[in-house]
Order: C-alpha cells, then sequence, then structure tokens
C-alpha cells in the first residue's frame, strides 16, 4: 500500500517489536517491521524517514549474534536503537559491550547526561523498563553519553551530527513513563516525520487501492460474522460495490439470534450482495452420532469449504477473495525472525487450487486498528467487539452427540450468559465468556417439588491477550448467582451450572 512516509523498524527477535509498531502508528506515522536479514537495499528501497532497532534475545559478543547491514548507519537517515539495537549500533562503530557484574532487569530510575534532542523537553530523571544482559561499556567515537542509571553508567547514547541515537531502556513500554515522549522526539525533531496517519486516511488510500487491483472484476469474500472478515467486507465494499459478492454459510452452530443479524447488518445497513446458505440440515445429518472433538472439527471445517466452493461456482468472472488478513499474521509467517515463525491459514483453510487472487486490505493492521477501523466504517459495536467464537461453533460446545434438543439448550444457556455478562459491564473485560453442555451427565435436581434428570451447564469465562495463555474470569458472586439462576428457571432441561475456574495452561480454554 503507498503512503506518504514510513518509518522502518528492523525486528532481532525482541518480543516488544510489535509493540514499538503500535506506539509508532500511535503517534500517528505508519511503520513496518521488517526482519534483520533484509539487506540495506531492500530497507532503504522503501525511502523510509526513519529507522528503529528493536530489542532482542541474543548478546552481540556471540558468534552467531543477529547483524544488520552496515549500509544503514551511512545512509544518512536517522537510526534510533533500543536495547539490543543500542548495544549493536555501538559493537558495529567502534565501541565495546560486554556483561556487567550485575544485570538490570524491570524498573529502573533513569537521569539524564546533556543535553541532546531526543531527550529535549524530558524530565531529568524518570521510570524507565530495562530488560538486558549486556551493557554498552566504551561508546563509539562521535557519540556522547545521554543517560545513566544506577546499574548502567551507559543507558544512553547520542551522535547528533549523524542523527544516530540509542537507549537501553524499552521506550515503547508503559512501565517508561517519558517513553512516549521519546519516540515523538525521535519521530518528528529529529526524523521530521509529517504524521497524520489515521484510520479515515487508510479507508481512503485503501479504497484507492483496492480499485485499482480490482478493476472491473468480481470479487468474493467468505463471511463468518467475526470482526476481522466483517471489517474487510466492508472495506472492500465501500471501494467496489456490487462487485462483491459475500458468501455467508451457516453451518446451524452459531449462537441465539447470530445468523439473522449477520443477515440484518450485511444486507440491511450495508445492503451488501450476500448469499445465505442455510446448510443447517446438512450439516447436523453429517454429525449425527459423532462425538470425537477433531472429527467434528474436520467434518465441518471440509464441509464448510465445498458449500463455499460451490457458491463461488455459481458467480461469474470471480477474480479475487477477500480474507482478513491481519498484520501479526503477517510477521509471524515471514517477515519475523525464525524463532517465531508458524503459519496462518486464513478463511477456515480454504483450497489451495482455488484460482482467485487474494485481496487483504487489512493485512497491515493489528487488532485494536481493525476495529477502530470498524468504527471509521460504521459496524455496529457488537460485531466490533466480538469476542473469539470457533469455527465449529456450538458443536464443539456440546460434549458428545449433537442432537436439536441439546443445541437448542445450549443456545438459550450461551445467550444468558452473554447477557448477563453486559448487563454487568463485563464484556469487555473477558477475552472469551461462553456455557458448554456435557451431553453425558445428567444429575438428579429438585424443581417444583419433583424430581428432575436433567443436564449439566458449564460456564466459562476467561482473561487473555492472545488466546495462548488464559486465566479464569473471577466473577462477583452475584454474576454467577444471576447466570445460574436464569438458566434454571429459563432452559427446560438443566438443572445444575457449574463455573470452571482451570487456567490455561493444563486446560484449553474450550472444552472440546
Amino acid at each position: 500500500m503507498e503512503h506518504q512516509e514510513i518509518v522502518i523498524i528492523v525486528d532481532f527477535g525482541g518480543q516488544y517489536a510489535q509493540l514499538i509498531a503500535r506506539r509508532v502508528r500511535e503517534c500517528g506515522v505508519y511503520c513496518e517491521i521488517l526482519p534483520y536479514v533484509k539487506s540495506a537495499d531492500e530497507i532503504l528501497a522503501k525511502n523510509p524517514k526513519a529507522i528503529i532497532l528493536s530489542g532482542g534475545p541474543s548478546s552481540v559478543n556471540a558468534p552467531d549474534a543477529p547483524k544488520i547491514d552496515n549500509k544503514i548507519f551511512e545512509a544518512g537517515i536517522p537510526v534510533l536503537g533500543i536495547c539490543y539495537g543500542m548495544q549493536l549500533i555501538c559493537n558495529e562503530l567502534g565501541g565495546k559491550v560486554a556483561r556487567p557484574a550485575k544485570r538490570e532487569y524491570g524498573h529502573a530510575m533513569f537521569y539524564l547526561d546533556g543535553e541532546n534532542s531526543l531527550f529535549d523537553g524530558l524530565s531529568k530523571e524518570s521510570a524507565v523498563w530495562m530488560s538486558h544482559g549486556d551493557s554498552v561499556v566504551e561508546m563509539p567515537k562521535g557519540f556522547s553519553l545521554a543517560g545513566h542509571t544506577d546499574l548502567t553508567p551507559t543507558a544512553a547514547v547520542a551522535n547528533e551530527e549523524r542523527k544516530m541515537y540509542a537507549v537501553q531502556f524499552h521506550p515503547e513500554v508503559v512501565h517508561t513513563e517519558e517513553g512516549t515522549a521519546l519516540l515523538k522526539n525521535f519521530l518528528f525533531k529529529i526524523a521530521r516525520c509529517d504524521g497524520g496517519w489515521s484510520m479515515e486516511n487508510y479507508v481512503d488510500i485503501a479504497v484507492q487501492n483496492i480499485r485499482e487491483q480490482v478493476d472491473s472484476d468480481n470479487v468474493i469474500c467468505a463471511l463468518s460474522g467475526g470482526v476481522d472478515s466483517s471489517v474487510a467486507a466492508v472495506l472492500v465494499h465501500k471501494a467496489i460495490g456490487d462487485q462483491l459478492t459475500c458468501v455467508f454459510v451457516d453451518h446451524g452452530f452459531l449462537r441465539l439470534g447470530e445468523a439473522e443479524q449477520v443477515v440484518d447488518t450485511f444486507t440491511n445497513k450495508f445492503n451488501m450482495k450476500l448469499v445465505h446458505v442455510d446448510a443447517s440440515k446438512h450439516f447436523m445429518d453429517l454429525l449425527s452420532g459423532v462425538t470425537e472433538p477433531e472429527k467434528k472439527r474436520k467434518t465441518i471445517g471440509a464441509e464448510f469449504i465445498n458449500a463455499f466452493q460451490r457458491e463461488a461456482n455459481k458467480l461469474s468472472n470471480v477474480k479475487f477473495l477477500v480474507q482478513g488478513t491481519l498484520y501479526p499474521d503477517v510477521v509471524e509467517s515471514g517477515t519475523a525472525t525464525a524463532a517465531t515463525i508458524k503459519s496462518h491459514h486464513n478463511v477456515g483453510g480454504l483450497p489451495k487450487d482455488m484460482k482467485f487472487k487474494l485481496i487483504e486490505p487489512l493485512r497491515e493492521l493489528f487488532k485494536d486498528e481493525v476495529r477502530q477501523l470498524g468504527r471509521e466504517l460504521g459496524l455496529p459495536e457488537e460485531v466490533i467487539n466480538r469476542q473469539p467464537f470457533p469455527g465449529p461453533g456450538l458443536a464443539i460446545r456440546i460434549i458428545g452427540d449433537i442432537t436439536p434438543e441439546r443445541l437448542d439448550i445450549l443456545r438459550k444457556a450461551d445467550f444468558i450468559v452473554r447477557d448477563v455478562i453486559k448487563q454487568s459491564g463485563l464484556y469487555n473485560d473477558i477475552w472469551q465468556s461462553f456455557a458448554v453442555l456435557p451431553a453425558a451427565i445428567r444429575s438428579v435436581g429438585v424443581q417444583g417439588d419433583e424430581r428432575t434428570y436433567d443436564y449439566t451447564v458449564g460456564i466459562r469465562a476467561v482473561t487473555s491477550s492472545d488466546g495462548m495463555t488464559a486465566d479464569y474470569f473471577r466473577f462477583p458472586w452475584e454474576v454467577l448467582d444471576e447466570m445460574s439462576r436464569r438458566i434454571c428457571n429459563e432452559v427446560k432441561g438443566v438443572n445444575r451450572v457449574v463455573y470452571d475456574i482451570t487456567s490455561k495452561p493444563p486446560s484449553t480454554i474450550e472444552w472440546e
């Protein structure tokens, strides 16, 4: 995508590379992450206004330490080194890096030495976040000391003439009090960035690029109702209108009212061409008697692809497929360093022999930016803030055989769980929340002076940043009480409610 200005972040495998990118974008400057193995020519071909070197787990003195093409340092472009990036600059330009007797991790006080543009207007002393084993013990020629901490005599250096700066602490984390002010000094005072990167101008640029890419051809989008595919679909529709057809395959395992909401949002609110495939009976027939979780997943996934392929074949002149790929997917799938690579397959693992070119209008955005873009495009909040929902849906939240009766019970119980959470104002504090129905568990109860032998419903709610690990949510007792009472009173066939208080690991978030 074309942009007026760009800052390049060179990733040395640090855990904070994406956070640096987030902070730079929050300052209104567009940036991209590239791995350190890229040549200087490839980096400079992007015509960056500035280059930031990220932290990383290696020691610059190790034989296989990540390096950078030194032509970067001769290009006259402002450079900021952070943590490992600082050590690399100093080491490559003739300074020395060594392992001190005491390492410095976590909170530290930083004291300013001298004056330079990077610290212009910042406090003489402030809290910073450290995370390093090695330290710079000798500065390169032309560099001056910019600051120190109690344990790190050389915690920041500067070469004003060459516009090269380096800090041992992490300005991108919230624990560094004046980190954002420091980044703004680098971006605006030193690199002379114009700023102005925003979702509003992103929409204009994306719309123009999509129009040029598509021309007069037709486009198809697999729509799930999730935030990524929804925002991608609305953005592409804004660009090309009726040249886009969305295909919404309803496998019958969605939550209460969800299919109707998707159809209403995209046909009535956005006037989009939507093919709604109600395949619920077909999927139920396929899963009759299937209790093994992986078989459920694979059966649903394969048939979803078949249903989507059948609808795609009915449309003429379709040359493009819209995918909701996000920037973390791109970084993790090949732009990051080897230690962090993992492959991502979007749109339910669509077959490789589908002869479509891809449109991925969100591939430069982080998840929070996608939500922001959704608001800019007028998507309703219930879509924008939708919690993660598995592709196989409620089919893997019924533990055991799936029947229409059990689906009906789970839908109603799940609705109550989410309704109570929303009424309590807790929805946005939770990563994922839902009900499960362990179909094999029935227990004795008493309702209306009569003995019952009915289902147990489990409630699951977790907090997480990325879904890789998770902790169970600490509900106020009165909220759990409200869920339990409503489920037992309103859902016929349930006489017991339990709350899952297991973290991930050892459990997974879903039960299947």
